[in-house]
Parts: C-alpha cells; structure tokens; sequence
C-alpha cells in the first residue's frame, strides 16, 4: 500500500491571511498523524506565502513520522535545509506569480544547477526526491544525478476530462515503468482528490502519495483527523 503524506501548506494559508497564530500548521501536522499519515509535507516557498521557518524548524522537532520538505533549487532556502535536516527534501519549481505549482521541475534541461542541489543534501544525509512531469528524459535524467525518488506531477491527470484522463493515466504509467528500472523510489502528488487518488496509488510499485488541499478542504467538514483518515481507506 501506498504510504501518504499529507501537505499541511493551506492551513498556513488561512493563518497568514489574518497574519496571526492560528491555526497552527504544527497542531495540524500532530492530528494528521493521528489519522494515520505516514509523513508530512511542508513547502517553504521563497516569498513565505504560507509556511514559515519557524513552522519548519517546529515540525522537525514535533513529528514522530517523516518530515518532507518541498523547496526549489534557491541559495537561501537550501542553507536552512542543510541547518534543519528534515528526513526527506523534494525539489520542486516555484514561480511568485503562481497560485500553486504548475508543472514539474525541468531537470534534463538544468541538469547541472539540480545535481548542485541534489548533491548537497545527499552529502547532509537527506533523502532526496525530485518533482517531474511523467515524461521519460526526465526520468532519466532524475536518475543519472542520483536521486534517491521522483514524485510524478500528477496535475495534467487531475485536470483531465473524461476524454483525457485515460491518456494521462497513460503516460503515469509509462513513466512509473520507466522509473521502477531505475533504483529510484516512485511518489506522486499534485491535484489528487478523494475520487481521482484510486488509479495513481495502484501504478507499479508506487510507494509515497503527497495530497494536501482535498484533505485539508475534506477537513473543514469533518475533521482533520478524520479526513486523514478517509484518504488512507481509499488508498489501500
């Protein structure tokens, strides 16, 4: 079965819209784990639009499961990593002027600025993972500087109508083969919901699912931990 890790980003969001302490993306992570999440993911974006250090620096002390830290290949955000050591760092693109990620990291066209990246946390003792489109020369490419795993951006198959999902299921399945030749661990996440999550977490051999705004939106009616907990029935 899948393991899950549940992003607890959006609770941030609604904090940092009134500016104040709550509510508390580290309250949030302790009942997410109460329902069962096998990690959490936190992103701490360039502009701090959501989570904070702080929130970071809390949760590496706070979480009994593994802590993964989405981050994009930026100077700054790489020195607090290597100071924090969180278990996992997913490298991921990030653009100011989006609302949310749109697409996976180009690592076959910025092979040498990622392997920089990959290096240092490797080096640190952080298991590394990489965010990609589910397209082969990524996958390869992902491979070749050492990553440790590759989360296929599931976002085009979230989007897809009913005409198209099947092809995007398609190419997650072609790239989750492709991935399984190599000694790389498969994890995917972006845009997964509580109807669409069943056929991403049966592709060969997937080990890790990121889900964060349909758990966190699921949570408002009924609870966090209980919505944690429906997303894990689903998965497996």
């Amino acid at each position: 079965m899948a393991e899950l890790g549940v992003n607890v980003d959006h609770v941030a969001t609604v904090r940092e819209a009134r500016k104040t302490y709550e509510p508390d993306p580290v309250w949030a992570a302790a009942a997410a784990e109460l329902g069962g999440a096998d990690a959490i993911t936190i992103h701490l974006r360039e502009d701090r639009r959501h989570i904070q250090e702080r929130d970071l620096r809390l949760l590496q002390e706070t979480t009994s499961v593994r802590l993964n830290l989405e981050m994009a290949c930026e100077p700054q955000v790489l020195a607090i990593a290597l100071d924090v050591r969180p278990a996992q760092v997913t490298l991921v693109p990030e653009k100011r002027e989006e609302v949310t990620t749109e697409g996976g990291l180009d690592v076959a066209g910025n092979a040498d600025h990622v392997a920089k990246y990959v290096t240092q946390l490797k080096e640190a003792g952080i298991f590394v993972s990489l965010f990609i489109d589910p397209d082969e020369p990524q996958v390869e490419a992902s491979a070749q500087m050492g990553a440790d795993a590759v989360e296929l951006h599931t976002g085009q198959y979230a989007l897809a109508d009913d005409h198209g999902v099947a092809a995007e299921l398609g190419r997650l399945h072609q790239a989750s083969l492709a991935i399984n030749q190599t000694s790389m661990r498969l994890h995917a996440g972006h845009g997964l919901n509580y109807k669409n999550v069943q056929p991403v977490a049966q592709l060969p051999s997937m080990f890790e699912l990121n889900i964060g705004h349909s758990i966190i939106a699921r949570a408002i009616f009924v609870g966090l931990t209980a919505a944690v907990r429906e997303m894990k029935h689903l998965i497996s």
